[in-house]
């Protein structure tokens, strides 16, 4: 009975990551976006795109401190030339935020 009850238990912790939203899945379902600051946006406000979001600004905020210490930078101009080349690198149907603040999705 432990056995099964650590496989139950085992199977359900595997289960939960792969549940998770991902970044490549928002973009491409619409929920979030590049945005021309480096950092990504919600266009759909539910916690899940939330959480993601804040935890992939997170990471980038943290990256960008990094280069930035190192090339005599700001973190804001570090963030400013990712955002530009994140925007640029967009696929097809993902969308973007442009200098008007207004969404475009990428053809």
């Amino acid at each position: 009975m432990k056995g099964w009850v650590k496989l139950c238990v085992l199977g359900m912790l595997a289960a939960s990551p792969a549940q998770a939203l991902t970044l490549d899945e928002a973009r491409q379902q619409g929920r979030a976006g590049e945005t021309l600051n480096g950092y990504l946006a919600p266009r759909q406000q539910d916690a899940e795109t939330a959480a993601l979001i804040a935890q992939i600004n997170q990471q980038r905020e943290q990256r960008y401190r990094e280069v930035a210490q190192r090339n005599r930078l700001t973190t804001a101009e570090v963030a400013r030339i990712a955002g530009e080349k994140l925007v640029q690198r967009a696929a097809t149907g993902e969308y973007v935020q442009g200098i008007n603040g207004q969404w475009i999705r990428k053809p």
